[in-house]
């Protein structure tokens, strides 16, 4: 357990910290916006970070050995980066994914020497993970149940505690809104967590895209809200809500509609030459909203949300034209809305 604890931390010292990168607003509106990028991270994603501490919290709470056989119920990001921490204290690791799981990710997942186990539906996954993991004596992570409790949200680099030391030097250091989106709801755990352990008075914003329980759920204090429907935004929306989301540190919810991520992720690449995936497309409509806001009422501020995930993985989804099209969604009037915005200030 030491030697693999050694490693887990020692993978955290080589990676330096992520950027926050200055998002340009026009000079006058006095509002900065940031997008902190944790798509450079070793597996390419915000995850990462999920994944090395859901790693280093069952192996601190005896549960992962040096035979362990450590399974997850993912098909996305959290599962490649935990294929690659499973890779590299040398244990196996299995993913649970629905069959419909694109071949991209599994390709992703299998080149840290992971296994992919396929189910016919999403809503198997739990079941069937639970079910692999007790038939090889393993362990099942359970990023939906564990997320918010294998962090440290006192500290500890966490991502909150990232965001106010990079905008220590800022001309507005203390920001007035974070956005994120909710997978697992771990993240705006995390950050709603450490925002009142901190005292500051910054608020948290999580967005949700369509067929997502969260929302729904967190509006109505329905912990068992369910939705029975895949989101489209890959790595947010759910369609229960997860033991892990947190909805008492939240301030705000903002329906996103997908069509509008993706319109907003187009439109960063095209103006910026950043390439992510959909829900940092689903995190910059909510903090279009927000600076709108601000802007109506005379505050002048920061603004800082994620860059969930580099675009590479989506070239045949919210980059191709004929999916787009596939799915029946309209881009343009979302544009034209960013486009206004950007002119005029007002979402």
């Amino acid at each position: 357990m030491d030697e693999a604890v050694r490693r887990v931390e020692a993978d955290a010292n080589r990676s330096a910290d992520t950027h926050l990168h200055v998002l340009p607003m026009p000079a006058d509106w006095g509002i900065d916006v940031y997008l902190k990028d944790e798509s450079v991270h070793p597996t390419g994603s915000l995850k990462h970070r999920l994944a090395r501490s859901l790693f280093l919290h069952a192996l601190v709470s005896g549960r992962i050995g040096p035979d362990t056989t450590v399974v997850e119920a993912s098909s996305g990001s959290t599962a490649v980066s935990e294929a690659y921490f499973a890779q590299l204290i040398g244990v196996p690791f299995v993913a649970v994914m629905p069959r419909s799981t694109s071949p991209n990710k599994v390709a992703l997942i299998e080149r840290y020497g992971g296994r992919c186990h396929f189910v016919e539906h999403g809503g198997e996954v739990y079941a069937q993970a639970e079910r692999l993991a007790a038939e090889t004596g393993g362990h099942y992570l359970d990023q939906f149940t564990h997320a918010e409790r294998a962090t440290d949200w006192r500290g500890n680099n966490n991502i909150a505690e990232s965001i106010i030391a990079q905008l220590a030097q800022e001309r507005h250091p203390v920001p007035e809104w974070i956005v994120v989106g909710a997978g697992t709801g771990g993240t705006s755990a995390t950050i709603g967590r450490y925002l009142r352990y901190r005292r500051l008075p910054t608020r948290l914003a999580v967005v949700d895209p369509e067929n997502s329980a969260f929302l729904p759920g967190w509006a109505s204090r329905d912990p068992d809200h369910v939705t029975g429907l895949p989101s489209r935004i890959e790595g947010i929306g759910r369609p229960r809500i997860e033991p892990s989301f947190v909805p008492g540190v939240i301030d705000l919810m903002l329906p996103v509609p997908d069509a509008a991520s993706i319109a907003a992720v187009r439109h960063l690449h095209a103006h910026t030459g950043r390439f992510a995936g959909g829900s940092t497309g689903t995190n910059l409509w909510g903090v279009y909203t927000l600076v709108a806001r601000m802007r109506a009422e005379g505050i002048r501020g920061s603004v800082v949300t994620l860059l969930c995930d580099g675009g590479e993985r989506y070239r045949h989804s919210y980059y191709d034209d004929a999916w787009v099209a596939a799915q029946g969604l309209d881009l343009a009037p979302h544009t034209e809305g960013i486009e206004r915005f950007y002119a005029d200030g007002v979402f």
